[in-house]
This record gives structure tokens, C-alpha cells and sequence, in this order.
């Protein structure tokens, strides 16, 4: 600091005396902030209100460079202003200037600079705030630019008729629409407009504008065509709404939208076109069809379904179809109705009626059950005379019969077809209806086995896929003649479909002889057979179920041995195992989950749930991490580690992942529209998600803006194993503004270079790491280091786990950027979190920033 600016600020505070304060305690105490720079553009002297601008006290300011305090991009103008000051002489130059500020916020000032000339000239920088301005300015321009994009993308055009200015204004959508050019000029005037207009649709145009000029009504709408410029007819729907008027009452201003509907007029043509067409099939067919009103009980018929019951078209009988059912089959048609009403489903139907006249008819139906657009329920169907093909098929059955009766003879040749029926062609080993009656014999204790093997042929596939066809029945040959050879003359072997064996070991079998000859079927199959010069491998996975105790029957068996095989091959193939009533249980719980999974992924029982995350320092809201929770229709909610291994086995961990990210942005939208107070949203993403083709193109059409979605990412899906389409991906993702979080981090394997090779925006701390470290000081430093690393990358950070304030506290002073855990707010739904944010509950006494620093001084 100078001489001069020390003794100005010692100076006393003036005596009421009347003396008059000298020019920098004037400048102190000016509302705008003053700099005096020297040529070479440091700083000499600043008042209070320029200090308090850059948020620095005076001995952080004074000797610096004036550089040192403009944003990067303020800088280069800032300086060639100076030097055309110095050069010139020139009057003062005026230019807007960012002023960055230790907390990371921007002060935006207009800022004027003067050249005082003389023995030691000076620089005067003089700076006014506009922070206002310019929030004012943005917010007038987005408001403007929403507008725009909306009635852009509802392919609306505007117009504007100022009667009292004679101002008419037509938007570029208005002219778009009619084939003219954006900067064309429109002749708004009724008499040259309404020659455009189809001659048909004059009177009924003329007559709605009338209406509206003359105040009738307020509001407005009709459809015409119109000549499009290439010469077309155009269909245009117009709304306009009268927003000032005259003394008289008579609208001064009407402005109003145009929309083409063309396309929804062809759509009616070609539904009237279709209704004509299927009713031209009725009348052809001759398919009767009615609509009943279940909940009043009111019944319409179709002419042609009259004429097939022989009903009079004036009889009011609702009971009509219940009294022309033939005796016979009047219980069983209502009933198959009454069960069909009950399910919901389509249903078919079958019965005669007696007709008025006597004569029995043979009908068939299709019905099914809706709700219209009042809600009330109905019955619709169709009716048809089947009787002739009864009596067709009536007649066939009699020849049938005949014919039987007279080539007794084929009896021999019968026999040889069942032969036939029982065993594989391609093999000739027995085949599944063969196996099917030897289990009816053990069941009849015909005969007896002691276990039964299931196998399945591994790698099979890979054989037909690449060799073809004829090597997979080659291989299939082969392993026929294996099994065949291996196993014992008391014994049974099958195939029963594809590439799947089974065998029934002999009940004298002990239980090690049966592990012996499974030993023995696995070496022989992994053995390697050559077809067409190429040597084909592949293997077995055997499922045993074991039979010996009789306290399982024949058929139960079967599948259990067919869910031991499910296991062998489960865990690596080329193996056999032993069914057990525990893997019993696990198998049925997997399939069971799997089979809700998919039927929670129809009904939409998967949805977000959200948990807040904090600013460490401020505990401002920074963003939201969905979370996916299934709502069991048994079990409650379901958090992921329930389902996500057996979502994943079956393929549908991709579709739980879009489903979740398409409600929470659906939820975000929600929230940008209302003003809530969520920056950002993120959502977690498998590895196949990541990967499912057309993600790239489906995100572009969201519009999403730039660093409003993250995905979050396993730390073990990329960080070391970074390959050429996982970088394209991320890529795309980056040039879509979409931000990557690396989840769960510190628990995997991941280097530092494969971390700066990805180049996240956040790395979340895994909450196993967090937890320990009130109590743990060696948690602590790890969980330091790890903070620290990621700002060395600049990579934010955020703490997950957050359970306690103290946690809070002390991640805080570790320098993390981000909190999330259940000491501020558990995961919940939309509705929940916003009732949060708007209660701003989690500010309490206990978590405010003055508490927070209170506490960090007694833990030290």
C-alpha cells in the first residue's frame, strides 16, 4: 500500500465542525467503484465499492495487475482499450466486464476508462454494477426464445390484426405454412385474402369473421381451406381471440393462431373411407354384430344379426338371445360369456338357437368386453352362421367313420407309424413321447430306475451356426451312439428334443456307480470328432436327480434333474450336478423373481425414486440421483439389490434403466416448467444400457440442455477397461452436454490413469468409504486423498453415505464438493421430494452453516 492510501485510511472521522472531507474519502464513499492503474496496468489506488465489487480486501488488490481481476475473455479487450486511452487521448471508452470472485461467482460491471494526463499520467477505470441488467436481459430473452419454440414446434403461425394502428402482423410460421417465403409481404386485407380461400368454405369463413368483428363472440374458431403457394388445397384450423375493443364494444385487436390440419383431414377421410369399407364387408359376409351395455342392460343389433336369429327388428325382448338358445347348450353359452365378461379378454362361443320358424341354426361368436370413453361397460361381438359347415363337417366325420371300417387292413401299417411315432428319425434313439410312456411303466412300478440324468450338449450351437446344419446332426449322431454304448442294457436313454439327452439309470445302480457313468458320458462327449476334415468340440452339462428313496415321484423327478442341469450349466458347463431341495428353492425363487420382473416391467410397478444432494458448504440443492425401486404388489418396495443380478440374467436390467430414465426425465421437465429448485438430475446406467443402439439418437431428440442430465457409471464398467466404442459412446454422450459420474468409486480397481483417460464431471465416494470416518482417522485420510485427487483432475466430488451431521462436518472440512446421505433427505418419490424441497425442512437448526462450523471447532 502507498503512502498516500495508508494516511487516507488513518484518517479520522471529520469533527462536526463543517470541515469538508477530502476527494478519497469521497471516492470511499461513492456507490461506484474508482481503480487508478498505472500505464503498465497495475493498480495504485481503489475505493471501497471497487473492492467490495472483487469481494477482496485492499491488500489483495493493491500492487496487482488490473489482468489478474478480468475473466480470461474480458482481458484482451480490456487491454486495447488502455492502450487506445494512453495512444490517443481519446474520451473515455466504455465496455462490460466479468469481474470472477473467490467464491466462484461473476460480477458483471460496465466499466469506463480515462487517461489522466500530466508529469505521471494515470489510468482511471471507473466501474458501475449491471448484474441486474443482465439478469434481466437473459431472463426477457429466454421467455422470448420459449415462446418462439413452442408455437415454432406446434407448427403454429400467428397473426396479429391492430385495427386501431392498421398494424397487421403474420409470423414466419404463418407464412411457412402457405408455401411464402419468410420475408414476403402480406396483403391482410379481406377482399385479396379471401380469394385464396376455397370457394366452398367463403360463406361460412366470411361469416365467422363477421361474428368476431363485430363482437359477437370473443373467441374464435373455423376450418377452411386454403391455396397453398405451390397451388395445393390446404386445410387450416383458425383461432382467434378479441384482446382489446373500441367504446363501441367492438373488438380494436384481434390476434390468433393458424394451423394446417391437413393430414387430420385425410386421417377422417380415411377413417369415414375404412367405416364404409367394413360395412360393405358386413353386408357382404353377412357377420352379424351387436353391442350390449352391461351396466344398463340396453342391446343394439345389427339388421343382419336379426336376420340370422329370425328376430322381428321392432321386438324390444332384451332376453331375445337368452330365448332362442337351444335348450342343450343355453347353460354352457352363458356361462362361457359370463367367464368371459369376468376376465376381460377376448372370448369365442359356440351354440345353436331355434328361430322363431323352429329351424336350428349352429352359430359361432367372438366377443369382447371395453370401456367407452364414459365409462361405461360394454359387451361387442359378432355373430355367423356356421351350419352348413357343421352339417360339412357332420358329413366328413360319417365317411371318416366309414372308411375306418373298411381298411381294417391298415391296422400293420398303423403299428409301423407308431413305431415310428416313438423314436427319433435322425438318431433312432427313443424320443419324448417314448420317454413319456416308459415313466407312466415306472410310475406303474412296471419298472424301476434310481436317478435320472438330463443332459444337454454344450457349445452345440456354436457347431450348427459355423458348419452347418448337417454337422449338427452329425454331432447329434455321434452323441446318440456314445450313450448308447456307455450305458447298460437295463438302462434307458432318450433324446427329447434339439440337443438335450436323457438317461434312466437302472435302479441296482448304486450311487457311485451313476457318478462313474456320468464321469465316463462327459469325457467321451468332450472328445473331439471330426466332421468334413474340421475336429468338432463340445461338451455336456449333466443335472442328476437322484430317485433311489421313492419320496419322489417319476414326473418330479424329471424336473429336477432338469433344474440340477440348469445349475451345472450355470456355473461353467462340461460339469454335472446333484438336484437338491435348496437348489430346488433357489432355482423356483429365481424364476418366480424373474417371471414378477417382467410382469412388473408390463404393469409399471419399476419407478423412480430421487434423493437429494447437497452443496457441502451452502447445503443448497445441487442435483437429484434417481434411484430405481420396484413396488411389489406382495413384498412392498423393493430397493435394487432384491432384483438387479436376476434382472440381469434375463436380459431386462437394459429396459428397467430406460424405463427409470424416461419417468425421471418426464419428473424433471415437470419440475423445470414449475421452478423447481433442481439443477441437475442423474441416473444410473448399466453397461448394457450404454451400449443399446439408437440411445445416441434417441437422447439428441430429448433436447436436453447442456449439463442438466448425468450418467452414472459403474467405477468397474470403463475406468481400466476404456475401449474404442465405450470412448464413442462417452464422446457422443459429452457432445451432447451430458454429464459422467463414476459410481460407487474407491471400492473397485481402477488406476488414476484410467480415471483421467475417462475424464468424468463427479466421482461419487462408495458410502462403504464415508461411514468409518468419524471414527477411523486413517478412513479419513483416505477419504481426503480421494477428495484430493479428484480436484487435482478437476473432478468434482461427492461423498455418498452422508448418515450423520458430523460426517456432514467433516467432509466438509475435507473439501468435498457434494453430500448425499440420510442425514439430510432419504431416497423418495417425485411427489415426496417435492413436498421437501418446497418445506426446505432439511435446513434445521442442526445442519446450518454457523452450527456445522461450531461443531468443527469443538471435534478439533
Amino acid at each position: 500500500m502507498t503512502t498516500a492510501s495508508k494516511s487516507r485510511h488513518s484518517l479520522p472521522k471529520p469533527a462536526a465542525t463543517g470541515v469538508l472531507p477530502d476527494a478519497a474519502s469521497i471516492l470511499d464513499c461513492a456507490p461506484l467503484g474508482y481503480c487508478l492503474l498505472e500505464q503498465d496496468g497495475c493498480i495504485r489506488e481503489v475505493n471501497a465499492a471497487f473492492s467490495h465489487a472483487l469481494a477482496l480486501p485492499l491488500d489483495k488488490i493493491l500492487g496487482e495487475h488490473i489482468q489478474c481481476f478480468v475473466h480470461d475473455e474480458d482481458a484482451g479487450p480490456l487491454t486495447a482499450m488502455m492502450a487506445d486511452v494512453q495512444a490517443n487521448g481519446a474520451s473515455p471508452k466504455q465496455c462490460e466486464l466479468r469481474l470472477p470472485r473467490p467464491d466462484g461467482s461473476i460480477k458483471w460491471v460496465m466499466a469506463s476508462i480515462s487517461h489522466m494526463s500530466g508529469s505521471s499520467p494515470w489510468i482511471i477505470l471507473q466501474t458501475q454494477s449491471i448484474d441486474e441488467l443482465k439478469q434481466a436481459v437473459t431472463t426477457l430473452q429466454k421467455s422470448e426464445t420459449r415462446w418462439k419454440y413452442a408455437l415454432e414446434s406446434a407448427h403454429q403461425g400467428v397473426w396479429d390484426h391492430d385495427f386501431s394502428t392498421n398494424e397487421l402482423f403474420y409470423s414466419i410460421p404463418w407464412k411457412n405454412l402457405r408455401g411464402m417465403a419468410a420475408d414476403a409481404t402480406v396483403d391482410g386485407s379481406l377482399d385479396v385474402w379471401i380469394d385464396n380461400v376455397h370457394p366452398a368454405d367463403r360463406e361460412h369463413v366470411i361469416e365467422s369473421i363477421r361474428r368476431q368483428d363485430e363482437g359477437e363472440v370473443a373467441f374464435n374458431t373455423f376450418q377452411y381451406r386454403e391455396r397453398h403457394a405451390d397451388g395445393r388445397w390446404i386445410w387450416i384450423e383458425s383461432r382467434g381471440a378479441s384482446i382489446e375493443w373500441t367504446s363501441e364494444g367492438k373488438p380494436s385487436r384481434i390476434i390468433g393462431t393458424d394451423t394446417d390440419i391437413s393430414e387430420r383431414k385425410k386421417a377422417e377421410a380415411h377413417l369415414e373411407e375404412i367405416s364404409r369399407r367394413l360395412r360393405l364387408a358386413l353386408d357382404v359376409s353377412k357377420v352379424g354384430v351387436f353391442e350390449a351395455n352391461l351396466d344398463t342392460g340396453a342391446i343394439v343389433r345389427d339388421k343382419h344379426l336379426l336376420s340370422i336369429y329370425g328376430l322381428d327388428p321392432q321386438e324390444p325382448s332384451v332376453l331375445a338371445f337368452e330365448e332362442r338358445l337351444h335348450p342343450q347348450d343355453r347353460d354352457a353359452a352363458l356361462a362361457r360369456v359370463a367367464a368371459g365378461v369376468a376376465s376381460a379378454a377376448p372370448f369365442m362361443n359356440a351354440f345353436r338357437i331355434i328361430r322363431p320358424d323352429g329351424e336350428i341354426r349352429h352359430i359361432r361368436s367372438s366377443s369382447v368386453t371395453f370401456t367407452d370413453n364414459e365409462g361405461a361397460r360394454k359387451l361387442i361381438g359378432a355373430n355367423w352362421d356356421v351350419t352348413e359347415d357343421v352339417t360339412l363337417r357332420e358329413d366328413l366325420e360319417r365317411a371318416r367313420q366309414l372308411a375306418e371300417a373298411r381298411n381294417l387292413e391298415l391296422e400293420a401299417a398303423r403299428t409301423r407309424i407308431e413305431y415310428n411315432a416313438l423314436h427319433d428319425h435322425l438318431t433312432g434313439l427313443p424320443n419324448r413321447r417314448f420317454l413319456d410312456q416308459r415313466l407312466d411303466e415306472w410310475i406303474a412300478d412296471k419298472v424301476d430306475y434310481c436317478a435320472i440324468l438330463h443332459i444337454d450338449l454344450d457349445r452345440f450351437k456354436q457347431i450348427n451356426d459355423t458348419l452347418g446344419h448337417q454337422a449338427g446332426d452329425a454331432m447329434l449322431v455321434h452323441t446318440a451312439n456314445v450313450l448308447s454304448t456307455i450305458i447298460g442294457d437295463r438302462d434307458f436313454v432318450a433324446r427329447i428334443g434339439g440337443d438335450e439327452f436323457l438317461v434312466l439309470c437302472d435302479a441296482h445302480r448304486p450311487q457311485d456307480d451313476v457318478i462313474l457313468l456320468t464321469d465316463q458320458i462327459i469325457e467321451a462327449l468332450r472328445q473331439p470328432v471330426t466332421y468334413d476334415g474340421h475336429p468338432c468340440r463340445f461338451g455336456a452339462s449333466v443335472g442328476i436327480a437322484w430317485t433311489v428313496d421313492g419320496t419322489v415321484g417319476a414326473k418330479q423327478s424329471l424336473m429336477n434333474a432338469d433344474i440340477a442341469l440348469y445349475r451345472a450349466k450355470g456355473l461353467g458347463r462340461n460339469r454335472y450336478e446333484f438336484f437338491t431341495q435348496q437348489l430346488q428353492t433357489q432355482i423356483h425363487h429365481t424364476k418366480r423373481t424373474a417371471d414378477e420382473i417382467i410382469k412388473g416391467l408390463e404393469e409399471g410397478e419399476f419407478v423412480p425414486f430421487y434423493q437429494p444432494q447437497f452443496d457441502a458448504r451452502t447445503l443448497d440443492i445441487t442435483g437429484v440421483e434417481t434411484l430405481a425401486r420396484w413396488v411389489h404388489p406382495r413384498h412392498g418396495l423393493l430397493a435394487p439389490d432384491y432384483f438387479l443380478k436376476i434382472a440381469d440374467d434375463i436380459n431386462a436390467l437394459m429396459t428397467i434403466d430406460r424405463r427409470i430414465a424416461e419417468q425421471a426425465l418426464s419428473d424433471f421437465n415437470r419440475w423445470e416448467t414449475q421452478g423447481f429448485g433442481v439443477p441437475r438430475i442423474s441416473v444410473n446406467v448399466s453397461s448394457p444400457r450404454l451400449r443399446e443402439p439408437g440411445l445416441i439418437d434417441s437422447l439428441k431428440q430429448l433436447n436436453i440442455p447442456r449439463g442438466k442430465l448425468s450418467f452414472e457409471l459403474l467405477e468397474s464398467i470403463f475406468l481400466d477397461d476404456l475401449d474404442e466404442e465405450s470412448s464413442q459412446i462417452l464422446n457422443n454422450l459429452s457432445a451432447l452436454g451430458i454429464d459422467i459420474e463414476i459410481d460407487d468409486f474407491g471400492t473397485g480397481h481402477a488406476s488414476i490413469v484410467g480415471l483421467m483417460k475417462l475424464n468424468p464431471s463427479r466421482l461419487k465416494i462408495d458410502r462403504a468409504l464415508v461411514i468409518p470416518i468419524i471414527e477411523a482417522a486413517e478412513q479419513r485420510k483416505l477419504v481426503g486423498s480421494i477428495i484430493d485427487i479428484g480436484h487435482s483432475l478437476n473432478i468434482e466430488v461427492v461423498a455418498e453415505g452422508v448418515e450423520t451431521i458430523r460426517h456432514a462436518h467433516i467432509l466438509r472440512d475435507l473439501g468435498c464438493d457434494t453430500l448425499q446421505g440420510y442425514a439430510f433427505a432419504r431416497p423418495m418419490a417425485r411427489t415426496d421430494l417435492e413436498a421437501f424441497i418446497r418445506s426446505g425442512r432439511w435446513r434445521t437448526p442442526e445442519t446450518s452453516i454457523e452450527s456445522m462450523h461450531k461443531m468443527a471447532r469443538r471435534d478439533r
